[in-house]
Order: C-alpha cells, then structure tokens, then sequence
C-alpha cells in the first residue's frame, strides 16, 4: 500500500559503541497523536535506560517491535503520517506498513527505498537520527549519498563543499569532519589505515590481528529439573557480549600482590572523623591508581584493533565497576586524578547510586581510560579481572584482613590488601604491569602522599 504521507523514524545511535536495544515499554499507542520531542519509549542498552523522544509531531501509524524484543540501530522503530517538525511538514517516505500493524523485531523490518529531493532528505536525516544531543547515525542515502553523520553533512554544506565528492577515511568508507576539513583546503585525502600490524607505542608489543572465530555446533543443553528460566536479555546478555569479546581480542595477563593498608586504615578512619562522612578504601586506591599511571602512562590508554593502534591518554577517567540488580555497569569519573580524596568518594558514591536507580546518564558511562573492581566490598582477596575492552588494563581490589606481617626484622599485626591487576599482553609486557601494581602498592603504604596535591 502506497502512503505518501507516512515518515519513519530511524533508531539513532544511542551512544558510544551500541548497535541496538532492549524495547522496555512502549509510552504511545497506534493511532496516538504525539507532539515533537515527547517520549515514545524506553529502551534499555548495555550501558543504561534511555528514553526515545520524537522528532517529529504527527500521528503513529505503527511501531516496529514488541516490548521484550531488540531494536537495532538504523531500523525504523515508529511510523508516522501527517508528520510536521517545528510546525512544517515533512515530507513521506513512499512506502510504509498498514496504520494498524504492529511489527515485530523478529519480522526485522528494514528501510524502505526513499527518493525525496536532496534537500529534503539531508533534513530528515538531521531530525530522524537524533537522540537528545547524541550524534545522529551514519546514514547512506538514496542515489548513491556517501555515509556521513548530520553534523558532518552540516559542516560540509557549510563550507560549500559537496559531500558526495568527498573521499571517506572513517569507519566502512564514512566521511568524517577531518575529511570536511581537507577537502575544504584542497588537500588530498588521508591513506587508510594499513592493514598489517603495526608496532604499538611501547616499542616492543605489536597488535595482531584476530582470527576468525571458529565456528561450533550448538550443544543439546538438558533442561529437565530447571527450577526457573531466566531471559538472557538486558545488561546481562550485553555484558556477556562484551566480556566474551574482551577475552578473545585483548591477550590477559594477570599480576597479584599486597598491600599494607595498616597506617591508610589509621589515615582512612581519621579523615572520615574530620569530615563527618563515611571515608572506604576506594578513594585512595584511585588516587594511587592515578598516581601510578603517571609513571606508567602506557596502561592509561585504548586499543582501536581495526586501526591497528594504541592511544595513550593524556587524561585519567576512571572507571568503577559497579554491582546492580541490573548486572554489572562501570560508570566513569572524569578527571580523576585532578579530584582529592574526599571529593572522589563522593563522586564514586554518586555514580553507584545513580547505577543502582538507574539514573545514570549516557554521558558518564563512557570515555573511560582505565577500571577498578572494588571486588573486597563484597569479600574475596584475589581475582582474575577481566579488561573492560577496548581499555587495556583493569584493577581489582579484595577485602583488607588482619593479617601477621614482618617490618624490619619485626613481626606484627596490620592490615592487608590483596590487589590484582590484569593487563592487555598486547599492549605491554608483564613487567610493565607488575611494576605499575607495585607503585600502587608503594603509594598505599605510604598514604600521606596521597593527600597531598598531584603533581602534573
């Protein structure tokens, strides 16, 4: 059936590095009329809840998906008619389902061919791949339209330059602002990235290449007995994407030691008597963390495997692992080396309970150069922690227990901290990462240096 005055709204980008989406509800009905920017539903990504605005005013004709199911990005997830945007009317895209059907993602609905004018499809593309203030998605356009965000095409445009002429150097062939740029001066397009491995910045490690997964038949699983079936959907299934993706791309090497925490446990509980508010082991540990990485600036860094390359980060943002009744998320504390003790408790705190309630925004779930597990505030010393990809090393803390320890020919009772400390093989040898944990370690021990202000 032909509509020529039906639109569909594109699922955009969601953030740093999601593909798709959980539905979670659904805040309008076929048939509803919705006014520009009101909510139209909640997704849920491995990263945090998102609300969906719209970009448009207009009646819904149908939405793509059930709750439970899985949008991805770059599908259309709601269908309009009669569709307007800051009060002008958009035009249709030509073809769309039935006003009364309801499809779902397993019938994996797919764009349908648009042929608007130019003009009209650049600003489609601007409002139907928008999220918030989140970049819109890379979109090819009909007649053969280079891949390109809005924003690129915006500063094209700009510049008067036809994109379409421009060579892009991003990501499947993607013009980027950069390629804008040189085209504007004249200037010839960058080379792509060679494909063969290239040394890293440490000199010595070389990122390889990763094979191609091997392929297994499925396994006859028994369920008979089960006591409960549980969905493997949500944050769980992402996490376990993304774990099983860290272990097959980044090469773990793990470090163990310990730390005396004897005079930080005395310097811990004098702190919070002065401040009046509760003062744990972790603030200190990331200050020690971020102590250290300025002697080992190599762990403070992210790998980009289809570049082949390694960037060592000039900023620390840290990230904290974090237990919810959702799965596990690692929000992240920007700047955290710049933040003092009592200040970086606060904030780690912040960040845990707006995990926990699930108000965390996109925003601080992303960026992050390097993790810590607080694993010991749930008991346990050591731990084999597995590298929150594509960052290349990963810190977890256990329990301090009272421990018989030997100073000096002397034997006494303190305080021990078990700590371990994995690392991409790829990126560093495992000395480089046994000598990081031992200046953790260096700094824990003599606690008062961490009060102190970081040097730059």
């Amino acid at each position: 059936m032909i509509m020529s005055d039906t639109v569909d709204f594109i699922l955009p980008d969601l953030g740093e590095g999601v593909h798709e989406a959980e539905i979670i509800s659904w805040k309008v009905s076929v048939g509803d009329k919705v006014d520009e920017m009101q909510v139209l539903a909640e997704m849920e990504t491995d990263k945090a809840l998102v609300e969906v605005p719209s970009p448009f005013a207009g009646k819904i004709a149908a939405l793509h998906g059930d709750v439970g199911q899985i949008a991805h990005v770059g599908q259309p997830i709601v269908t309009f008619t009669g569709a307007t945007q800051s009060g002008k009317a958009v035009k249709g895209n030509g073809t769309a389902p039935k006003a009364d059907q309801h499809v779902g993602a397993k019938a994996e609905a797919k764009p349908q061919p648009r042929t608007p004018s130019a003009e009209v499809e650049e600003e489609r593309e601007d409002a139907g791949t928008v999220v918030g203030s989140m970049e819109g998605l890379p979109t090819l356009g009909g007649g053969g339209k280079v891949m390109a965000t809005p924003a690129v095409r915006r500063l094209a445009k700009d510049k008067g330059i036809d994109i379409n002429t421009i060579q892009g150097t991003g990501r499947g062939g993607r013009v980027t602002a950069s390629d804008v740029e040189r085209a504007g001066k004249g200037e010839s397009p960058a080379k792509a990235p060679a494909v063969k491995p290239r040394e890293a910045a440490t000199g010595h490690s070389v990122l390889t290449a990763v094979s191609q997964p091997i392929s297994y038949p499925p396994v006859q699983v028994d369920a008979s007995g089960t006591a409960q079936t549980v969905p493997f959907t949500g944050i769980r299934r992402k996490i376990a994407e993304a774990l099983d993706r860290s272990v097959k791309t980044a090469v773990h090497f793990t470090v163990m030691d310990t730390a005396d925490v004897t005079a930080l446990d005395r310097l811990r509980r004098q702190q919070a008597h002065a401040a009046g508010e509760k003062v744990s082991f972790l603030p200190f540990i990331i200050q020690a963390m971020c102590r250290a990485l300025k002697q080992f600036p190599q762990l403070n860094a992210v790998v980009d495997d289809e570049k082949r390359e390694i960037y060592i980060k000039g900023v620390i943002n840290m990230g904290v692992a974090v237990d919810t009744d959702h799965g596990l998320m690692v929000p992240v504390i920007g700047n955290a080396d710049r933040l003092g003790i009592l200040p970086l408790g606060r904030a780690v705190n912040d960040v845990a309970a707006k995990c926990k309630n699930r108000t965390i925004g996109l925003e601080q779930l992303k960026g992050g150069t390097i993790t810590i597990s607080n694993v010991g505030s749930y008991g346990g010393a050591f731990a084999t922690p597995i590298i929150n990809y594509p960052e290349v090393a990963i810190l977890a803390a256990g329990r301090a227990r009272e421990a018989v320890m030997a100073r000096n020919g002397g034997i006494f009772v303190g305080k021990e901290m078990p700590l371990s400390m994995s690392c991409d093989h790829r990126v560093v040898d495992g000395a480089y990462c046994a000598r990081m944990l031992g200046a953790v370690v260096q700094f824990l021990e003599n606690p008062e240096i961490l009060l102190e202000p970081a040097g730059r």
